[in-house]
């Protein structure tokens, strides 16, 4: 019995570059119009609007997605969004195997996606970053691509599976 663990979070540099320079302009704005008339807010306002604003910037980092791959199938929990993990048995899959994709042009960027306004037939993803992901055809005729970081591991153990699939067990 081989079992493969995942477990990803945004944390990319760009991102949080991306993040802290977002953040400067409404702390500067609110700092510099408290500095300009210390009667614009009272102490509490500016301590909550600071604390929202750190809040809201930093709720991307609680995001996780933990993907496992065992002999029941292949279980996923994209935390928040899922708060237990969702199983997909082998014997739901038609095909599982390790693709390159492009996360903006085929599902709109990372994240969960896909469905409601991108291109449908490509199913839904889940991924926090890079460009590998296991892709799933499913016997029901849905897709999805669980994004991933340990391309080799994740083909030697769909490798042991892949009779799972083959003989429907």
């Amino acid at each position: 019995m081989r079992i493969l663990k995942e477990e990803q979070r945004f944390n990319q540099t760009w991102l949080i570059i991306l993040i802290l320079v977002s953040m400067i302009m409404p702390l500067g704005i609110i700092l510099g119009t408290y500095i300009k008339d210390t009667s614009s807010f009272s102490i509490q306002e500016l301590v909550l609007i600071i604390g929202s604003i750190l809040l809201f910037s930093g709720l991307i980092f609680i995001f996780k997605l933990k993907s496992r791959i065992d002999e029941i199938g292949i279980h996923y929990k994209f935390f928040p969004f899922h708060f237990s993990s969702k199983v997909i048995p082998w014997h739901e899959i038609n095909k599982a195997y390790i693709r390159k994709y492009d996360a903006i042009s085929e599902y709109g960027g990372w994240g969960l996606k896909g469905g409601l306004f991108f291109k449908k037939n490509n199913g839904k993803a889940i991924s926090v970053s890079g460009d590998i992901g296991i892709q799933l055809e499913l016997k029901n005729g849905k897709k999805l691509l669980i994004g991933t970081q340990k391309q080799e591991d994740v083909k030697n153990i769909l490798n042991t599976y892949k009779t799972k699939i083959k003989n429907n067990v």
